[in-house]
């Protein structure tokens, strides 16, 4: 039986694992993708793709704020732009009530020496967006956010990673794990590969995955709906949400306005399926409604909900095994990875290659949540 070699094994061909394996395929290092469906099928390929720096974690902040300063040469980093439009976004305040949450966090935001977010009055918010109904008064922005083209971004990264030599295998999923001295043997159905280290890049099954190459990492699930409709003129340019709704609003390049915000259908792991939940999706379109009233007549072209991992305290999993030499993890995104793609490669580039990193990561490490006599 032929065993294919390499010198790193990504598992899981979404996002975070094409942008760790293109670092490493830069940095000179053999590497090989391995993904069960197809690049993108889960997350990648579902999300509304909102480049954001508002509103993150404070643990997030500044890989977000790098991760933004590359968004914005993302053409240089993979040779496509993405799609990406740095037209902003918004945090609306519906009513006055909702002020002191968006105060708190700016006046918080500076207080740590941060200046991205920026509170707006009701003028200004209704010359960002003129279609937002009447009755808003005010809103936290960042100005330099935006948002870009799953799809398009997916390609991209799939391409440059070819392009560095990194070799990518479909419809290849790993059925079982043995050490083989300092190499890990996967298998996957009638092929086998070896390699010294392995990046847990599997999305809502990255749990699993580690649990067969020796961690115990607690991991949830999501299954956020979106909605998209036909297409319109010209709505809005920046990405809006609102404080106290589960509502994100933003008008594609093609006209078509997406709706999204963390309403939550089902999904099931074991088949790979997940459904959407139409009553609870109403919620969302009446938000978008009582937000942009001029959308009121506009028919829904379609609806769907991705598979993703969530963490309990919502940041993601970056960082090397504390158990098995060789293993790292980067999953657990919680709904909002999909800014922090490229600077997120660039740190699994540093812990492999490095054996550690300058970049801010220790709210993320996988210790947390493993039991105790795991970590210890």
């Amino acid at each position: 039986m032929t065993v294919l070699g390499c010198d790193v094994a990504v598992i899981g061909g979404g996002l975070h694992g094409l942008s760790a394996a293109l670092h490493l395929a830069r940095a000179g290092r053999r590497v090989l993708v391995l993904e069960r469906s197809w690049v993108g099928r889960h997350a990648s390929g579902a999300t509304a793709a909102g480049v954001r720096t508002l509103g993150r974690d404070v643990a997030e902040v500044p890989i977000s704020l790098e991760a933004m300063e590359m968004w914005h040469r993302i053409e240089a980093i993979v040779g496509d732009g993405c799609g990406f439009h740095a037209d902003g976004q918004i945090r609306v305040a519906e009513f006055d009530s909702h002020w002191p949450d968006l105060l708190q966090r700016e006046a918080r935001m500076r207080a740590l020496g941060y200046t991205h977010e920026e509170i707006v009055d009701a003028e200004e918010l209704r010359r960002l967006v003129p279609a937002l109904s009447p009755h808003c008064v005010g809103a936290l922005v960042a100005r330099r956010d935006g948002a870009a083209d799953p799809h398009r971004t997916i390609a991209a990264f799939r391409r440059a990673c070819e392009a560095a030599g990194v070799t990518i295998v479909e419809g290849c999923g790993v059925e079982a794990v043995e050490r083989r001295g300092a190499d890990w043997l996967l298998s996957t159905g009638a092929r086998r590969f070896t390699a010294p280290v392995v990046v847990n890049a599997a999305g809502a099954w990255a749990g699993r995955l580690a649990a067969m190459l020796g961690d115990e990492i607690e991991l949830g699930l999501k299954a956020s709906m979106m909605i998209v409709t036909e297409r319109l003129a010209p709505v809005l340019a920046p990405v809006v949400s609102v404080v106290g709704r589960a509502l994100s609003f933003k008008q594609s390049d093609q006209g078509t306005l997406v709706i999204g915000g963390g309403l939550q259908g089902s999904a099931d792991l074991d088949r790979q399926a997940s459904r959407v939940d139409f009553a609870t999706l109403a919620r969302g379109a009446r938000a978008a409604v009582d937000l942009f009233p001029v959308v009121g007549d506009v028919r829904i072209a379609r609806c769907w909900t991705g598979i993703e991992a969530k963490t309990r305290d919502l940041l993601p999993v970056i960082g090397a095994s504390p158990n098995q030499p060789g293993l790292f993890h980067v999953f657990g995104f919680s709904g909002h990875g999909f800014q922090l793609v490229p600077v997120v490669g660039a740190i699994l580039c540093d812990l492999i290659l490095e054996g550690g990193t300058q970049r801010p990561i220790a709210a993320f490490a996988p210790e947390r949540l493993m039991p105790a006599r795991a970590a210890a």
